[in-house]
């Protein structure tokens, strides 16, 4: 089932906060009876530390949001933080719900400069609440075990730079190398993505070149400049590999979906493709226009649109 970036964050939001609960609210009850001792504090969170999974400090501050304790990390006591007023740190922004305990969005930290976020507990006495039992997480030492995000499969949309859509009719497409010799250049970058191991290709008319990432070799991309690609024996320095059978875009789509991407370059003289780019991987086709907005559009909608339609849009 597909789940967004926000369905993943609260994924692991909740099985984090399941995780500290319990050792965070064990520890506050250890603090009440050592209210406003510094050193009774100190030792206190310095011996619960190791009891709360994957923290990097430990403090405890009054309802003000001023630290009455110095904070406690795996290397002991950091001095100068006591006395230190948090109330318009992000974390204590947020309301804390009834049941006590917080666990804030992430922020940038003020120490390290680093994505964090911080556990709050409530510390109360008989009577009434007496403060805040913190504990502050970065983000790189938190485990991660939810699936890797997937991106949406719909039509994405997304406005470009103000500035350059607000002079857009006083351009006009300039032509480029790469419009000159558009004829004999597409089928190079088709050899290159059907027989030769590319799988994400992206096409920049405007500026002349193309960006490519080989499956032998994922992690880098290429460039290749005008002159590589209207060399079709550049064919020769990527070595011939079978279409992956997983890959979502059939072999036999790559050239209609190159042949739109000409069409849209020349279809309008002031609101034209500047790059087209697809991934076989995941099925995405990418539009960058001349009115700095963008479109992401699954493979099969995009090669469904017929002139008529692109008209409308230009």
């Amino acid at each position: 089932m597909y789940q967004t970036w926000k369905d993943s964050i609260y994924r692991q939001r909740e099985q984090l906060a399941y995780k500290l609960r319990e050792p965070l609210a064990r520890l506050g009850e250890q603090c009440f009876p050592a209210w406003s001792d510094r050193e009774s504090l100190n030792r206190i969170l310095l011996d619960g530390l190791a009891t709360v999974p994957h923290c990097g400090w430990l403090y405890v501050l009054g309802t003000d949001g001023v630290q009455i304790c110095d904070n406690i990390g795996h290397a002991g006591i950091l001095p100068g933080h006591y006395g230190r007023d948090r109330s318009q740190r992000p974390y204590m922004q947020e309301q804390v719900p009834p049941w006590g305990f917080l666990l804030s969005d992430a922020y940038i930290s003020l120490l390290n400069h680093r994505p964090s976020l911080t556990a709050l507990q409530v510390i109360r006495s008989e009577r009434e609440t007496l403060g805040y039992l913190g504990a502050d997480f970065d983000l790189r030492d938190l485990p991660v075990d939810s699936e890797l995000y997937e991106e949406p499969g719909n039509w994405r949309q997304i406005k470009g730079d103000p500035a350059i859509r607000g002079q857009l009719f006083l351009q006009k497409r300039v032509e480029s190398l790469m419009d000159q010799h558009v004829s004999e250049i597409l089928p190079v970058i088709e050899e290159l993505m059907v027989e030769s191991g590319v799988f994400h290709g992206k096409i920049h008319f405007s500026s002349s070149r193309a960006t490519i990432w080989h499956i032998d070799d994922p992690f880098r991309y290429r460039i290749l400049g005008i002159e590589a690609l209207m060399d079709p024996d550049i064919c020769l320095t990527y070595p011939h590999r079978p279409y992956p059978e997983d890959a979502k875009v059939p072999a036999k789509v790559i050239r209609p979906i190159l042949e739109t991407f000409q069409y849209l370059r020349f279809a309008d003289e002031t609101i034209y493709l500047r790059a087209g780019s697809v991934n076989i991987f995941n099925g995405i086709v990418g539009l960058n226009f001349s009115c700095d907005g963008s479109h992401y559009i699954p493979y099969e909608q995009f090669l469904a649109k017929d002139s008529a339609f692109w008209g409308n849009m230009l």
